[in-house]
């Protein structure tokens, strides 16, 4: 083939067409980089901002599989045509050389500008990319030409690899609670929040799994008054152990007959009639399961204007009681009023690199804290992983291993192991860390 002198019209409306959809592919493709980088959280953000663009960007990143598509056809297509049409130029006007013209202009001008460089400046700039190119998108995509060709073409591939019907198993792009950690994480990196609201995102996160059993205060920990005590009696109970309502028993602890209020007993007191028994004075208690997640019983209590729930077990009988102060240490960590009895750290760092953590202290906190994965079942805390590992209640100074970890049972309260104390057994490194060690 031999090159032909001279241009002519239909050689400028040929350059023309290349140039609009060069453009339009990079257009297109600064549109895909930036959408697809964008997250649901980000764009509500945005729109409550009331920035202009941020409203189809909501509608388009709500459903990425309705313009995703569609976009990397027309990129496909705008790219394939006008390589296609330099081509056909480059021929006509160079001959044989103009093949090679022709794939160095493809390789170099339309990757690095058109391809790379929106790409990378979408990377650079994701808000302002896709606040640009969201009302566009929106606009192409609802174009019924090529809404209708993508679907088909689409549904021709998933019929080839079998992927027609939608998997089961939940949306793909939701945001996981590991996701809104790490989230949490990197914006207090960059010091975005500070170290009390990190901290306060993770307890949100936590308390939404937490259950009952985990915070309450256990049967054997409760105060509780008789039934046939007296009223005095009972009120004296109450400012000795410093609370302001008191379960109350009748024939044994499985037999809560209700709730004794200091206030109550303080008046009928004071009206001359403290020999009465307290259980003619109690209010009705609110009994809820052991397994009943906090995130829901935080507000059944603030709606039914209860401070103290009973928690009972699947047989029914009475597993401990939970109160409001319980649910909201959850979240903001431990209040301490001037009631409460001074107790030791729930968690000591000893010298020679061991820990001592309260016997409650839950499963997965003791995970975190010596980066190990503790075998889980029908216990929740370390203490009851001690118990079930030594098959009794150990005494003092007695000790289980497991899973190179040394558990000491180093404070045991009658049949209740209150301080555990954990040592390694194994360096916390891999055993080639000390190869060269002598």
């Amino acid at each position: 083939m031999t090159a032909t002198s001279g241009f002519t019209s239909v050689d400028g409306g040929l350059l023309a067409i290349i140039v609009v959809l060069l453009v339009g592919s990079g257009i297109l493709a600064l549109a895909e980089t930036s959408l697809v980088r964008t997250s649901k959280v980000k764009a509500k953000s945005l729109a409550d901002d009331g920035r202009r663009g941020a409203r189809p960007l909501v509608r388009l990143v709500e459903h990425p599989e309705q313009f995703l598509n569609p976009v990397l056809l027309l990129v496909l297509i705008c790219q394939l045509v006008s390589a296609t049409l330099v081509g056909v130029l480059a021929s006509q006007w160079l001959g044989a050389w103009g093949v090679l013209a022709a794939t160095v202009f493809e390789v170099v001008v339309i990757f690095v500008f058109f391809e790379a460089v929106p790409k990378n400046w979408a990377v650079r700039n994701p808000e302002r990319a896709a606040l640009f190119s969201a009302p566009l998108v929106a606009a192409v995509v609802a174009f019924p030409p090529v809404k209708w060709i993508s679907s088909v073409l689409i549904g021709l591939a998933n019929l080839i690899i079998g992927g027609g019907r939608r998997q089961s198993g939940g949306d793909a792009t939701a945001v996981t609670e590991s996701e809104l950690l790490a989230m949490a994480d990197v914006a207090h990196a960059e010091e975005v929040i500070e170290g009390e609201e990190r901290e306060f995102i993770h307890s949100i996160i936590e308390f939404g799994d937490a259950v009952v059993r985990e915070v309450m205060v256990p049967r054997p920990d409760m105060v509780t008054l008789d039934a046939h005590d007296t009223v005095a009696d009972g009120l004296a109970a109450a400012l000795t152990a410093g609370f302001s309502r008191l379960p109350v028993s009748g024939a044994n602890l499985d037999d809560i007959v209700g709730i004794a209020y200091i206030k109550d007993l303080m008046r009928i007191e004071r009206e001359g009639r403290g020999a009465e028994p307290v259980g003619d004075h109690v209010r009705p208690a609110y009994f809820i399961p052991e397994t009943k997640r906090l995130a829901t019983l935080l507000p059944e209590m603030q709606e039914r204007k209860v401070h103290l729930s009973m928690v009972v077990d699947e047989y029914g009988g009475t597993a401990g009681l939970v109160t409001l102060e319980d649910l909201l240490e959850e979240l903001v960590g431990e209040i301490v009023d001037e009631f409460d009895v001074e107790e030791p750290p729930p968690v000591e760092h000893l010298a020679d690199g061991s820990l001592v953590v309260a016997g409650r202290m839950p499963l997965d906190e003791v995970d975190d804290l010596v980066d190990a994965e503790l075998p889980q079942g029908a216990w929740d805390s370390i203490g009851g992983l001690v118990l079930n590992l030594a098959g009794r209640v150990p005494a003092e100074g007695e000790s289980v291993e497991i899973d190179g970890l040394r558990l000491v049972a180093q404070r045991v309260q009658g049949r209740r192991i209150g301080r555990v104390r954990i040592e390694r057994t194994v360096p916390a490194g891999p055993p080639d860390d000390q190869s060269d060690h002598p």
